[in-house]
């Protein structure tokens, strides 16, 4: 599997990914062909090769020629400017699904709906040159999935047409909500908001490199100077060194909360609603606390994008004050579903393989809980029953 990661450690912005697609082996002429199908006149695309502190990268820049004549557009014009453009399936949808997260992200920041949201900076021809050239040059690479760093920043503050704002600025901070982000010294805006929109719409998980066999590396340069620091975003890509049928690396976050007045129905209603509000997975550990009291330590994995609704369900219906986060890769077995027939019914097993080999199976044991109720006999029964059904049909 082909895989594309971003190593931000200065930041990201829109113009900086397509700059470390095309050093990374993207093709400028093709970029081009492809840009010109948006009609965008006002707007040339300058690209050259310069060097940021001591590191070679590719600038991308698209100039706009006349700002007086920069539009203010809505979702449903930028749509319509990506649809008409005639893209592959794949450009225009990834394209569209970042303008839309924007979209969602401006108006939860001005109190709006979606379609009464103006654009401002990321609807201007140089932004939508920047959204579309992103998603034209990631599928010249082929990429099958994109992995980012934990994202940088920035601090301090930044002028748009908003006036004066701190970093991140709103727009920033909704899109990258759930995200681990690290801090920085430097006094200025590194992640854009458009930067932001792109890799939280098609990156997979934000954290450590994962396993890889690098082929290609491409830097793309960033417009600013910033002393002593190479203002550039870092492109690593490459084969996953494990094989499409080997166990798939992943992203989760870990929450944990210690609970030391709550009582066993309490806690049980708790992982009952975790569970139902998406939770991976939840589990108990029994601990002694401060005063020798014995507690639980309750511990939920979860998706990054689901870490706010889980914790404020972890306020609102457990006795925590706090919450620890931490997140963490993990291995998983491809896996599917096979189904036996008993005499108690059909019944669920799950496989996992490695290798291209079974290693794992395992009963559903919700089926074979409803089985058996059924039927009235004991559970023991119906998976027995289901795994002798399971050998006769392999």
């Amino acid at each position: 599997m082909k895989i594309a990661y971003f190593d931000c450690f200065c930041g990201a912005a829109g113009d900086m990914i397509v700059g470390a697609c095309l050093d990374g082996g993207a093709k400028e002429d093709k970029l081009r062909q492809d840009l010109q199908r948006l009609g965008l006149e006002n707007v040339e695309i300058k690209i050259e090769k310069i060097c940021k502190n001591g590191i070679a990268a590719t600038r991308f820049q698209p100039i706009v020629k006349d700002k007086s004549k920069t539009e203010h557009r809505t979702l449903s014009m930028i749509i319509d400017i990506i649809d008409r453009a005639g893209f592959s399936e794949l450009v225009s949808r990834q394209a569209v699904d970042i303008f839309q997260r924007l979209a969602q992200a401006e108006a939860k920041v001005h109190d709006t709906t979606e379609d009464k949201i103006h654009f401002h900076e990321v609807g201007a021809d140089d932004a939508i040159m920047d959204i579309v050239g992103s998603c034209a040059v990631l599928e010249q690479l082929e990429v099958e999935k994109i992995y980012c760093s934990p994202l940088v920043v920035g601090s301090g503050m930044t002028t748009c047409e908003h006036g004066t704002l701190p970093v991140p600025a709103p727009a920033t901070a909704e899109l990258i909500k759930g995200i681990e982000t690290l801090p920085t010294d430097v006094r200025m805006e590194l992640l854009t908001p458009t930067g932001a929109a792109i890799l939280t719409s098609l990156a997979e998980s934000f954290g450590p490199m994962p396993p890889l066999r690098i082929t290609n590396i491409g830097y793309g340069a960033g417009q600013r100077e910033i002393p002593g620091r190479s203002n550039v975003l870092r492109l690593l890509v490459g084969q996953s060194s494990r094989s499409g049928s080997e166990a798939e690396v992943d992203q989760v976050c870990v929450l944990e909360t210690n609970i030391d007045d709550a009582s066993a129905e309490l806690i049980g209603h708790v992982t009952e609603k975790l569970l139902a509000a998406g939770a991976l997975e939840v589990f108990c550990t029994a601990v002694t606390m401060k005063k020798n009291r014995p507690g639980s330590q309750i511990t939920v994995l979860c998706s990054a994008d689901e870490i706010q609704k889980i914790e404020r369900l972890l306020f609102q219906e457990s006795t925590t004050f706090g919450i620890r986060r931490h997140f963490c890769q993990r291995s998983i077995l491809p896996r599917e579903h096979q189904t036996v027939t008993t005499p108690f019914g059909d019944i669920r097993i799950k496989l996992g393989y490695l290798n291209g080999q079974v290693t794992t199976r395992s009963v559903e044991f919700g089926d074979c809980q409803k089985a058996a109720e059924k039927h009235k006999v004991s559970v023991k029964e119906v998976i027995a029953a289901t795994w002798a059904a399971y050998q006769q049909k392999i």
